[in-house]
């Protein structure tokens, strides 16, 4: 006879994930493209126990977001929405000016419209750190910085 298989789905356990702190330096990087290496970290894609209904993921610290890029004339034409839920109260802010003002926003909304819209990522949104310049407050964390591919341009 053959080797008996194992028929049995392993299912993490909350309290036994051991969550990550990742660095990602985002100068230079298009924004789309972090923001969904971003969101793989966050969900917990990359390990082996991955599974869709619970919470595995990792925490993600951005440093530089004020040094990201957008490609073609999207700095120009593209908007940001806010609705205050009141009648006329819809804004449309262009990316120039949320760039200038607020980098982590635009790179937030990015990373927001990548997860599953469900109570799942709320949470998970709770371990994006998105921070404006290179100076951040999560130190004693000792994050290892994430040194790839990541958010790279195919034109580089």
């Amino acid at each position: 006879m053959g080797t008996i298989m194992n028929t049995k789905t392993y299912l993490p356990k909350i309290d036994g994930i051991e969550r990550k702190w990742h660095l990602i330096d985002a100068e230079g990087k298009v924004l789309g493209r972090l923001a969904v290496e971003i969101a793989n970290l966050l969900r917990g894609k990359g390990k082996s126990f991955y599974t869709n209904h619970i919470d595995c993921g990792d925490f993600v610290l951005i440093i530089n977001a004020a040094k990201i890029k957008l490609t073609g004339k999207k700095l120009d034409q593209k908007t940001y929405f806010t609705f205050s839920g009141y009648p006329g109260g819809a804004k449309f802010t262009p990316y120039s000016v949320l760039m200038s003002k607020h980098p982590q926003k635009a790179l937030f909304s990015a990373v927001k419209g990548m997860l599953p819209k469900n109570k799942l990522a709320s949470k998970q949104l709770t371990r994006l750190k998105v921070f404006k310049n290179a100076v951040h407050n999560h130190q004693a964390q000792i994050p290892t910085k994430t040194v790839n591919q990541i958010g790279e341009s195919v034109n580089d």
